[in-house]
């Protein structure tokens, strides 16, 4: 996947996107900058319940939640959506927003199932590549006794092309270019070959 671009021309008016958010004025934004992106069909919810309510009843295609609620926060509504929603809204891609980004906040939205976590404040750009990224990533979904979402295990495989790593041992996404000419097969015989040395 290329990193976005100025010139990046997008269609999101046919997704259907909920965003959940329990203080008004924050929630305003979130609703404001996802409008902005093209979506028509944005739902808009100030607790869990109301969000659990409305998952019950329509399908959506993407889910922006805030991290820090009174009473159930974001983790434990998407624990609950991995395990316990209509299956129509089981897998749907989340992406939780979370002013907490210590390693432990960032290892609970993981655990818990989310696509990705984007740290407050947030930016309509930044937000904007999340979606790209959560929307082509091909990662697996993983059922399990202990954990329901996307699979986790894809350090190993790099962030989607384009995109930089989030950590300094990240392999890249793409293999790029030889730095010198693959050998010929005599050569790699003459390396491989058991050869009498001098001890």
């Amino acid at each position: 996947m290329d990193a976005l671009q100025a010139s990046t021309r997008i269609n999101l008016e046919k997704a259907a996107v909920l965003v959940l958010d329990d203080n008004g004025p924050s929630l305003d934004i979130l609703a404001q900058v996802v409008s902005g992106f093209g979506v028509s069909q944005l739902t808009r919810a100030e607790s869990v319940k109301e969000a659990q309510a409305l998952v019950a009843t329509k399908t959506f295609d993407l889910i922006i939640s805030d991290v820090q609620m009174p009473e159930v926060d974001g983790i434990e509504f998407i624990y609950w959506l991995r395990r316990d929603a209509p299956e129509s809204n089981r897998y749907v891609p989340v992406i939780l927003v979370t002013g907490h980004t210590r390693t432990t906040d960032i290892f609970r939205t993981r655990d818990a199932g989310a696509n990705f976590t984007v740290a407050k404040p947030i930016t309509p750009k930044v937000l904007l590549e999340r979606i790209f990224w959560v929307a082509r990533e091909e990662r697996a979904f993983i059922e399990c006794d202990s954990y329901v979402g996307p699979d986790r295990r894809f350090k190993y495989e790099g962030p989607p092309i384009g995109m930089e790593g989030r950590r300094r041992d990240d392999l890249p996404a793409e293999v790029g270019n030889a730095l010198e000419a693959n050998m010929s097969q005599e050569e790699i015989n003459n390396l491989m070959k058991v050869a009498k040395v001098q001890i």
